[in-house]
């Protein structure tokens, strides 16, 4: 799987990976739906720190898509309202 973090770059992530990438995925969108303005940074700061420690940065030359592309690190709660939404990022 090849995670995009906007404004950093591309990481591949391997197939186990993806459990682990939607309970994150699911912890940032519940902060954000409750208006949680510091747990939603928490929660979402843990799922990028996933993505760039279990992930291999993809070279910059890569043509390939990404299967996910998450918001920049410093989205804001309402900018983030509008990415997280019903099944988050990630659907089940």
């Amino acid at each position: 799987m090849i995670v995009r973090i906007s404004m950093e770059g591309q990481y591949e992530l391997d197939g186990a990976d993806t459990s682990e990438l939607n309970d994150l995925d699911n912890a940032a969108v519940a902060a954000c739906q409750s208006g949680d303005e510091a747990r939603f940074h928490e929660n979402y700061d843990r799922l990028l720190q996933f993505v760039r420690t279990h992930g291999r940065a993809v070279a910059d030359d890569h043509l390939g898509a990404s299967d996910l592309i998450l918001p920049p690190p410093d989205v804001t709660l309402e900018e983030a309202l509008s990415e997280f939404s019903g099944e988050g990022l990630l659907p089940s």
